[in-house]
């Protein structure tokens, strides 16, 4: 044989039919084919170095076998995690995901989806939606498949895998309350993010059901899901003359950044304040004290979102979606009894 080999080299190499070989040599389409089969096929496309050109296949199928994730922070541990659950099941599939990072910015993450849709990508998992985009996610969800991971958007006709934040907090704030905390305060998360809103909204209802009157010092609103806003809204709740003594964070970064003002306040967590984040991400454990918190299912979460868009991709008439997962409780050593001092 001279030159390149080409399939047709590979299928009578293999004795089989060059579509026959095609499908055998498509991650998305071997499963159709015995096992015995695909094994022939392969060992003869090696044995010839003959490699698919996965470019001109999808050319063909009108597909690119290529999601889009979008994630607004990729120093957050917690979304490793959910992309290896997206890539696990897709990768099941034939589909392959780029990654890319929003850095809390709409505009930044507009600019990264009109490029993923000059790629001609199947379809998107986007975990960086923020609530006033409704009409926007809409139309984009008419040219492409979207699936949101984490937050949503209640507005949009959107599908969406998220955790359970209301059940999440109302366990958060039980444990306190147990634990002899009546100046519970709370960092709220970004108000143009489903999270920070239903979040908020659930330490209200929590905080009625439990003490009735909330002190408006008691809560902080921060721009964005970091450790440094945590630090600075805690600075601030240290300052206002609300004397928490507890501090129910939005998320797991916000709580890591009230653990350095508290300490450079000359104060003791949990001793004199204890302090509680959600998600329960990576290395939630390893800070100092390690952190009480609420678990998602990250994994879990992002295998049901490209399980979802897999089906939409699939359907001749997709169909809308919500999947909420259960939270659990997480006690670590950052909440302790209440100090009557």
């Amino acid at each position: 044989m001279s030159g390149r080999p080409k399939l047709s080299d590979v299928a009578a190499a293999a004795n089989v039919h060059p579509s026959t070989a095609s499908r055998a040599l498509d991650p998305a389409l071997a499963g159709r084919l015995s096992p015995e089969v695909v094994e022939r096929v392969r060992r003869a496309a090696n044995q010839l170095g003959y490699s698919r050109n996965a470019i001109a296949a999808s050319l063909r199928m009108q597909r690119s076998r290529m999601i889009g994730v979008i994630v607004p922070d990729l120093t957050n541990t917690m979304f490793p995690p959910m992309f290896r659950g997206i890539e696990d099941r897709l990768s099941a599939d034939g589909y392959s995901a780029i990654l890319a990072n929003s850095d809390f910015r709409p505009a930044k993450e507009k600019a990264i989806i009109a490029t993923y849709l000059d790629r001609r990508l199947d379809g998107l998992i986007l975990a960086s939606a923020h609530i006033e985009d409704a009409e926007q996610m809409d139309a984009l969800a008419r040219r492409v498949p979207v699936v949101l991971l984490n937050r949503e958007i209640e507005k949009a006709s959107v599908s969406a895998v998220v955790g359970d934040d209301r059940a999440g907090v109302t366990a958060m704030f039980a444990h306190l309350s147990g634990l002899g905390h009546r100046r519970i305060a709370h960092i709220a998360g970004p108000q143009d993010t489903s999270t920070g809103v239903a979040r908020r909204e659930a330490f209200l209802a929590a905080a009625r059901e439990h003490g009735g009157e909330i002190d408006d010092r008691l809560i902080v609103m921060a721009e964005t899901f970091s450790e440094q806003e945590g630090y600075r809204c805690a600075r601030h709740l240290l300052e206002a003359g609300g004397k928490p003594t507890a501090i129910l964070a939005a998320n797991d970064w916000l709580a890591i950044g009230c653990l350095t003002a508290i300490e450079e306040a000359g104060l003791n967590c949990p001793g004199d304040i204890s302090v509680s984040g959600f998600n329960d991400m990576p290395f939630a454990d390893r800070v100092r004290p390690p952190l009480t918190t609420i678990r998602i299912p990250h994994y879990r979460m992002g295998f049901e979102a490209a399980a979802q868009l897999l089906d939409l991709i699939a359907a001749p008439t997709p169909q809308v979606s919500r999947t909420v997962m259960a939270p659990s409780l997480i006690v670590r050593q950052s909440t302790g009894p209440v100090s009557f001092d």
